[in-house]
């Protein structure tokens, strides 16, 4: 469960509901709901009108944050996250809400399969379920096992690990007793266990978070663990949430990638999903490089996980996986005009398949790209073709939801890129491009949480003497996702744009430039 230093993470859940929308106040704005903006029009929270994402996942009331590693099952992916049924009430604690896909696009609601509250350990934190193929645990071939962080006597510094069976698929969960398969060694961070099979050694290991130090353990049958060693790296604060995993990249090379949820900004880095290509021997890893690459770049990847790339017979895809996170930030977790509109909070990223590539220095990195999922669910394509741009050039298209991607060329620029959600002056907009020696998304000129400022604009290395890029974006009512030069790398932002901000605008400056094969799509899920 991912937390904020200096506040306590159990509170966060409480929330309230009102007053969320004055909260969102753009500089010098009396109020963030008014019956009309000041570019004219009826505003969307005093209308009414829905914030709720079009085909992004969002949980269907009151409160969710983290999501936990899908399993497979019955030729569905099961994916579950932390939901909380008591967040307007004011009341703490998440349990583990079920959905079920079978594309990773369109998701069906199964209720709560593991509950919070029904033994003394109290509420159910972040971990992760497997699939007992083996009957290892002892409750029968194909058992689900969810090892689970709680925090006996609900306090937040005596965190230890619990482990829960499904007999039905997963639908429901029975406890194993209210002892700790895995008690506290007297630390105030040990969560997030990730459990993986290890069949080269014929066993169970877990990395479990323990704040700079991932630790590693092993067990024959999930229900007692043995410690065998740590990787530690500060300066990105607290890890969370921890990954393990091995893919091969196209050139037949194998890597081991850990990685962990942390908070780089006190260091001008991402406050998302850090990770390290390297080698596991089985109770050790060993990194290719001190310091981390990050998954995503922009400011609201949180508590991501991937998981296995199955295809329709059900066999691992050893080249790919798949990645989901929390599109939010515990600086303003509670912030988001969707609790007063349509009466939740939470919403995830698009599934994304990640792969394995090498780059022109000889290291290897992980792109990303949209679940080709999306694919089948295009209710709309409007083809732009190539587009001319000196200054700005605003398109004959509304829009609040949908994709936009392009390949930018130019022989001399300074920086272009894509306005988003442009309201109907020009005044309001997100800002999607490059710029000198770097790729930006910025949100500043929109409604969004971040209150202080100071995480506005997001960037990632970019080299302008290529004469072009290639950018994917996805835009829906309350997020922003940007994928550069085909996933190398990719920003994520919350934004709370009025729903009247429908326009899109194309920009250069310093020069003109070619917007080639500009394609937008919309879904319908």
């Amino acid at each position: 469960m991912p937390g904020t230093p200096g506040i306590s993470r159990r509170s966060l859940f409480a929330g309230s509901a009102a007053g969320t929308a004055a909260a969102l106040l753009p500089a010098g704005t009396a109020t963030a709901a008014p019956s009309a903006t000041a570019e004219g029009g009826t505003d969307s929270v005093a209308s009414g009108a829905s914030y709720r994402a079009a085909y992004h996942f969002t949980v269907p009331d009151q409160w969710k944050n983290d999501p936990q590693r899908p399993v497979w099952i019955d030729g569905e992916y099961r994916y579950y996250y932390l939901y909380n049924a008591d967040y307007f009430t004011g009341a703490v604690g998440t349990a583990w809400r079920l959905a079920t896909t079978k594309d990773l696009v369109s998701f069906t609601d199964r209720g709560v399969a593991v509950p919070k509250d029904t033994t003394v350990n109290g509420d159910l934190w972040s971990g992760s379920a497997v699939v007992d193929t083996g009957n290892t645990a002892g409750f029968g071939a194909g058992a689900v096992v969810v090892i689970v962080t709680m925090s006996p006597g609900g306090g937040t510094d005596h965190q230890e690990q619990f482990l829960y069976y499904s007999t039905d698929g997963g639908l429901t969960f029975t406890n194993y007793g209210t002892d700790p398969v895995l008690p506290n060694p007297g630390v105030a961070d040990f969560r997030d266990p990730k459990v993986i099979r290890d069949e080269d050694r014929g066993r169970w290991v877990m990395a479990l978070a323990e704040n700079d130090k991932i630790g590693f353990y092993h067990s024959d049958d999930l229900k007692s663990w043995t410690y065998v060693g740590g990787f530690v790296h500060d300066g990105i604060g607290v890890l969370e949430c921890p990954d393990l995993f091995r893919v091969t990249a196209g050139d037949g090379t194998v890597k081991w990638v850990l990685g962990a949820s942390a908070n780089g900004k006190g260091s001008g880095l991402p406050n998302t999903y850090a990770y390290w290509t390297g080698s596991f021997d089985g109770s050790a890893f060993t990194a290719d490089a001190s310091e981390p690459q990050w998954l995503d770049h922009g400011w609201d990847w949180y508590g991501a996980v991937t998981f296995e790339k199955r295809g329709a017979s059900g066999a691992v895809d050893a080249a790919a996986r798949y990645a989901i996170g929390w599109v939010n930030n515990w600086d303003y977790a509670d912030t988001t005009p969707t609790i007063d509109c349509d009466g939740f909070n939470g919403t995830d990223s698009v599934v994304r398949e990640i792969t394995l590539k090498k780059a022109s220095d000889g290291t290897y990195y992980l792109a990303s790209r949209p679940v080709a999922g999306l694919d089948s669910h295009v209710s709309r394509t409007v083809n732009l073709g190539d587009v001319t741009v000196d200054g700005t050039k605003v398109l004959d298209y509304t829009g609040i939801s949908y994709e936009v991607t392009t390949e930018i060329t130019w022989s001399q620029l300074t920086g272009a890129g894509l306005q988003l959600r442009r309201s109907p002056s020009g005044g309001r907009h997100i800002d999607a491009g490059i710029y000198a020696d770097y790729a930006f998304l910025n949100r500043r000129n929109t409604v969004n949480a971040d209150t202080s400022g100071k995480w506005q604009e997001s960037h990632t290395p970019f080299d302008p003497s290529a004469g072009t890029v290639k950018l994917r974006i996805l835009v829906d009512r309350t997020s922003v996702e940007m994928f550069v030069d085909d996933g190398r790398y990719v920003h994520t932002s919350q934004v709370f744009p009025y729903l009247l901000d429908t326009r899109l605008a194309l920009f250069t400056i310093g020069g003109s430039a070619v917007f080639r094969d500009t394609v937008i799509r919309e879904f319908s899920v």
